[in-house]
Order: C-alpha cells, then sequence, then structure tokens
C-alpha cells in the first residue's frame, strides 16, 4: 500500500511552488506602489488632461467645478496618493485634472 503521508507531501508542496509567482507578485506591486515619484505638471501626460497640482489653479477650466479635488476622485488611491491615470506617479491631493469622476 502506498505511502500516504508521501502523497500529501508532494501535493502541498506542488501547490506551493505553483502559488509562488502569485505571491511574488502582489508583493512586489506593494512594494513598487509605494515609490512612486510626484507627477509634474509639466510631463506631457499631465498636460493631455489638465492636470494642476492645486485645484485653485483650474478655476477657470471649462470643466472645473468647485470641490473637485484628486482625493474625492473615483481614481485616486489614498494608500499612496496614486492615480489610475497616471499609474507611475503620485498626484497632490488637492490637485484636478479635467478627468475627474466623483466617487460612488
Amino acid at each position: 500500500m502506498a505511502d500516504q503521508r508521501r502523497r500529501t507531501f508532494l501535493r502541498y508542496s506542488a501547490l506551493g511552488i505553483a502559488s509562488l509567482p502569485l505571491g511574488i507578485g502582489v508583493l512586489s506591486s506593494r512594494a513598487f506602489a509605494q515609490t512612486l515619484p510626484r507627477l509634474e505638471p509639466s510631463a506631457p501626460n499631465a498636460q493631455a488632461l489638465n492636470y494642476v497640482e492645486s485645484a485653485a489653479e483650474a478655476s477657470d477650466h471649462p470643466a472645473f467645478n468647485q470641490g473637485e479635488r484628486c482625493d474625492n476622485c473615483l481614481f485616486y488611491k489614498d494608500a499612496n496618493e496614486g492615480c489610475q491615470l497616471f499609474p507611475e506617479n503620485s498626484v497632490a491631493p488637492g490637485g484636478w485634472c479635467q478627468s475627474w469622476t466623483a466617487r460612488a
């Protein structure tokens, strides 16, 4: 009769090895997310969306409404001041861009 402990060990070892890439991917994305450089308003992608570091600077923009800020936008990530529209950078919490969308 086959040794059940050996089969159990091999099964769990295979599952553990198969799950390593998933765990490494999660850990590395969290580590990367906490070191985002601040988005410069002069960057081409920032200019394309009329990004400003202070929402008051956007008061003359036709799409701007009072109270719109990055920190109350759907795309803003509180954990690292990141933005889904600018995935490689962090944004100023008091900033604004023309893609501002209210959080649900």
